[in-house]
């Protein structure tokens, strides 16, 4: 969690030209940096549930679902960390992110 605090909460002009540096194709860096957006969004949530089920309970009622402070702020620190899109952004122009072209790997088949 260190790392998302250094990494700005609001939406940043990129230049295209520095997105598709890295991989010589806009596109392959957009899949990129999305697919380490849903990781990071997965971890997320998992971990936010890991969180929210210490508080769960079967006979919950609903005034006490609603007066759990706890819950409440565990929520709202969620609420107010960088979204995972602009964090793999951040990951992928920095060189954090370790990606590799499957075709380029493979060998030619001799037929």
């Amino acid at each position: 969690m260190e790392s998302k605090k250094s990494i700005p909460g609001t939406t940043v002009t990129r230049k295209v030209t520095d997105l598709d540096a890295p991989t010589g194709n806009i596109y392959e860096s957009i899949v990129i940096i999305s697919r380490r957006a849903n990781q990071i969004s997965a971890e997320t949530k998992q971990e936010l549930g890991r969180k929210l089920a210490e508080f769960s309970s079967a006979t919950d009622s609903l005034e006490e679902t609603f007066e759990n402070r706890e819950q409440i702020e565990i929520s709202r620190f969620y609420e107010r960390l960088p979204k995972p899109t602009i964090v793999a952004t951040e990951e992928f122009l920095d060189d954090k992110i370790y990606y590799r072209d499957a075709a380029q790997d493979q060998e030619p088949k001799v037929v």
